[in-house]
């Protein structure tokens, strides 16, 4: 039997994360030295956020440049990691009888190689991205974490990229550094000690019980529902820990959550 796998959420922040080094991306590297070597990756990012579930199926899955404004040498990264049709199709099984498209188009977009070019760097782990299905509710995404879970026991990495506050709007785009918001500290105090109290539902039904905080921290979902994915998969006895911290810009958090 494979090792039980860890599930890890990542705060991916900035695409260009991909190019730098600096202390997440240091984390990040330091995350796959220390993890069991996972036969492959299932990854939930906030980028393929779309009106349906699916996966992608290409064993060659391109490498998706979905931004726009960044200096040239990042539509130049590559990240050649081979895809995976077989968990395809598992995950597919496993999430029946809920409909989940195979997609052989789709590829690997930045939230999930800007991370993994750091922890994985040389894209030798096969991966697989299930989409964000933005018709659903959070409990929704929570429940499908949950009929993953069995994954992890047979040595998939499940991966949440996004981030635990995600607002660009109040995101300070100079090059000064600056201190994080009072309600991003807030919010992510918060979710932190329900993390460590496992107490799944107030993340679950955020928007009425996590307070106006909430609403400035995301006000969107695309980037905190991958967290719910991760934290599907965690049994109530299992530890949870935050190897990477920070905020960016005062409003994006690149807090990383560990579960196991």
């Amino acid at each position: 039997m494979a090792q039980q796998m860890p599930a890890v959420f990542f705060g991916h922040g900035n695409p260009m994360n991909a190019l730098l080094r600096n202390p997440y991306t240091e984390q990040w590297t330091a995350i796959g030295t220390g993890l069991p070597r996972p036969k492959a990756i299932l990854c939930v990012s906030a980028h393929w956020y779309i009106e349906d579930a699916a996966l992608t199926l290409s064993t060659a899955p391109r490498t998706i440049h979905d931004f726009g404004g960044f200096p040239r040498e990042l539509y130049q990264v590559q990240y050649p990691a081979p895809g995976d049709p077989d968990l395809a199709v598992r995950v597919q099984k496993l999430l029946a009888p809920l409909p989940v498209r195979l997609d052989e188009r789709w590829g690997l977009d930045h939230g999930t190689w800007a991370v993994l070019c750091h922890v994985y760097p040389h894209a030798d782990v096969p991966v697989v991205q299930l989409s964000i299905d933005e018709t659903q509710a959070p409990s929704f995404h929570y429940e499908i974490g949950k009929r993953l879970a069995p994954l992890r026991e047979e040595g998939i990495l499940i991966i949440g990229s996004g981030n635990l506050v995600h607002n660009l709007h109040a995101y300070a785009w100079g090059k000064h550094t600056v201190e994080p918001y009072q309600w991003t500290v807030a919010f992510e105090k918060r979710v932190r000690e329900l993390l460590l109290a496992a107490e799944t539902n107030p993340l679950i039904d955020y928007e009425k019980r996590l307070g106006e905080e909430a609403m400035l921290a995301i006000p969107t979902p695309d980037h905190y529902l991958p967290l719910l994915y991760v934290i599907g998969t965690r049994t109530s006895s299992e530890p949870v820990a935050f190897p990477v911290e920070g905020v960016d810009g005062g409003s994006i958090s690149m807090l990383t959550v560990q579960v196991g």
